[in-house]
């Protein structure tokens, strides 16, 4: 009988999975931005959260601050958000007015990444409310951009499992701090999701 692999290869098939899933998601954000085979529904919900920058680095810092946090905030974190988008989603179809969406949207990058950069250990119930704020602003910008054609269950479905998926691309790189220095990787990484926050930010119309 062949015998299993030693410790070392069982160690590293996490960082294989985080990297397959990391060029998974980047292929998926050519595709959306070309728009080739993207129709209404379920494919359409599935992409959009990989077509701006500001929400994908947010899903994803929202896993990376799970992970740093560790439990029950490794777990809640990543629910909170996509309950709370699908909220700011139904709300976005409903135009229902929200201000300060898109500068809300990139608020959540900066202040999400500086609690990574800081290595914020924030109390529970304060977490989990930052995330579900920001997570009803992302949801809503993605309810008001519904294609006219998509069928609204199926596009939040989509959306809501690509979100999923993003949070565990964040909570497979925050892995990363139980290796040396990783800690400190985590939180440079924390700075630059800030960072691109800012110049996001920056870059709105009536901002700069």
């Amino acid at each position: 009988m062949k015998q299993p692999s030693g410790p070392s290869n069982s160690s590293s098939a996490p960082k294989h999975a985080a990297l397959g899933l990391l060029l998974l998601l980047c292929t998926g954000l050519s595709h959306a931005h070309s728009g080739d085979g993207i129709v209404g529904g379920f494919l359409a919900g599935f992409m959009h959260p990989l077509s701006g920058l500001d929400h994908l680095l947010a899903m994803v810092a929202v896993g990376i601050w799970g992970a740093t946090l560790g439990r029950p905030l490794l777990l809640t974190l990543p629910i909170v958000f996509p309950m709370l988008m699908v909220v700011g989603g139904v709300l976005g179809i409903a135009n229902v007015p929200l201000p300060y969406v898109e500068p809300g949207i990139a608020m959540s990058v900066v202040v999400l990444g500086l609690a990574i950069a800081a290595a914020w250990r924030a109390p529970v119930a304060v977490a989990v409310a930052i995330v579900g704020i920001f997570g009803v602003f992302h949801g809503f910008a993605h309810g008001q951009e519904l294609p006219a054609s998509a069928a609204p269950a199926a596009y939040a479905a989509g959306f809501v499992i690509c979100t999923g998926l993003l949070h565990l691309v964040g909570i497979a790189l925050g892995a990363l701090k139980s290796l040396p220095r990783g800690t400190q990787l985590l939180r440079a990484s924390g700075a630059l999701i800030a960072a691109t926050g800012v110049w996001i930010l920056v870059g709105m119309p009536g901002v700069a």
